[in-house]
Order: C-alpha cells, then structure tokens, then sequence
C-alpha cells in the first residue's frame, strides 16, 4: 500500500503527471505504475481527475454559494438519506457532514445569485429534514486546491537608504 499511497500523493498534486514520469519520480517500473493507477481508479480510490479553472478571469460572473443547513437526522441512517438526496441535485457541487452549529455543508453553483436563491427556496428547504438553511454567496477566490488564483503584486517602493 505504500507505493499505492506514493503516487496518490503525486497525482493528487499534479493529475497530469504521466506513468512514466511517476515511474521516474518513485523509481519504479512503468508498467508497474499503469497497473496501480488502474487498480486504484478500479477500486474508487482515483474517483477522477479536476482541473482548477479561473473562470473569473474568462468573465465568467457565475455564483457559488456555500449553505449551511441543519437537518433533523432519521433513526439508524443519521443524516445520510438526506445527504445523499441533496448530493444529487445538478446544481450542487460539494456536500460536507459537519460538526458545530450545523450539520451539512452545501456548495451550489448557478449562473445568478437568484438562480442559487431558487434552489435553496424551492428544492433544499422543502426537503422534509431540512429544519433551516444559511447562504453564504462566494465573492471572491483566493485559492482553491492548493492553486492562488492571483499573485501578490510585488512592492514597487523605491527603497530609500540614508
């Protein structure tokens, strides 16, 4: 399980990498390699592979929003029926069980704030379980998965020495 855990730690950092390289990289057989990496997205280890876009800088002005929502759990399933209800809504990208004042973590993405505020009204806050709902709409990225969407302008002082 370590070399599988070796190249998970490498492509999780870089999906791009090829088995050769990764190969190189471990010093491992490249065969070796294409064998693990089948093996482990056989076994839902590897569920696919993103790329992180900056869909600002395209003039793209989609929203995102992250929603808490407390749910009233169901006997011996907990908060999973409902999880897995919300998770299949197209518009939701990421749904998180939470510890604290609220129990999911919802990301929504649509085209309009009203479009997000739709979904919340319409499909997630009449589900049965769902007791309440707060929208956090996402002004601005910063960073996502390790990636710094803009750099930090570099300091144009003149330096003064006496």
């Amino acid at each position: 399980m370590e070399l599988e855990k070796r190249i998970l730690r490498l492509i999780e950092n870089d999906a791009q990498l090829n088995p050769k390289t990764i190969a190189t990289m471990l010093g491992e057989d490249e065969q070796k390699v294409v064998a693990v990496i089948k093996k482990l997205e056989r076994e839902k280890y590897i569920l696919g592979y993103n790329t992180i876009i900056n869909w600002e800088r395209l003039g793209d002005d989609g929203v995102t929003a992250m929603i808490d929502v407390k749910v009233t759990p169901e006997r011996e399933v907990g908060f999973n029926n409902v999880a897995e209800r919300i998770c299949r809504f197209p518009e939701v990208s990421c749904v998180y069980l939470m510890s604290g004042t609220y129990d999911l973590s919802v990301i929504v993405s649509g085209d309009t704030m009203k479009d997000i505020s739709w979904f919340v009204s319409h499909k997630l806050s009449t589900l049965d379980q769902v007791q309440s709902t707060t929208t956090h709409f996402i002004l601005k990225r910063y960073k996502q998965e390790n990636f710094v969407f803009e750099e930090p302008e570099q300091d144009k002082r003149l330096v003064v020495s006496p």
